[in-house]
């Protein structure tokens, strides 16, 4: 494999318009091609890199997590409560995914990128689509480009 290959590519198509939520989408792509990134085939190599990044990763996505659902709960968007039960599942399914990895029980590095990445195209390109969308027809366009709803700068909630 490549050093620096990118297992997603990030493109305006995945751009919401919200520099905060576009920021953390972009960190997001960028740590599952870093995790691609060290898939190397020697499962110890592996494993050292495994134990560093996860705990951060899921972290990360908590924080964003939580970020996306602050901004839908100002918003009043209506598709809060389907959209907070699938981050909530993803969390749920990446606990497993890490428990399955450390036992060792047909999760590998390779496996489990390729599933953030699976999850992370079709979240964005379908579920945040939903809120992008609703966001865009509330929201006004100050002089700076950012956007806003009512009197708040979502981006900086």
């Amino acid at each position: 494999m490549k050093k620096n290959a990118e297992l997603i590519t990030w493109s305006k198509a995945l751009s919401c318009g919200i520099k905060l939520i576009d920021d953390q989408h972009q960190e997001l792509v960028a740590l599952v091609n870093d995790m691609f990134n060290h898939v190397t085939g020697n499962e110890k190599q592996e494993r050292i890199y495994f134990n560093e990044v996860i705990r951060e990763a899921v972290n990360y996505i908590k924080v964003h997590f939580a970020t996306e659902e602050k901004i839908m709960r100002y918003a009043k968007f209506e598709g809060y409560a389907e959209h907070k039960r699938e981050h909530d599942n993803f969390i749920l399914t990446v606990v497993g995914n890490v428990k399955a990895y450390k036992a060792r029980d047909r999760v590998t590095l390779l496996s489990f990128s390729k599933f953030l990445k699976q999850w992370i195209m079709s979240h964005i390109g379908v579920m945040d689509k939903q809120y992008f969308e609703y966001f865009r027809k509330i929201a006004t366009r100050k002089e700076d480009g950012t956007l806003s709803i009512t009197s708040i700068d979502i981006n900086q909630l």
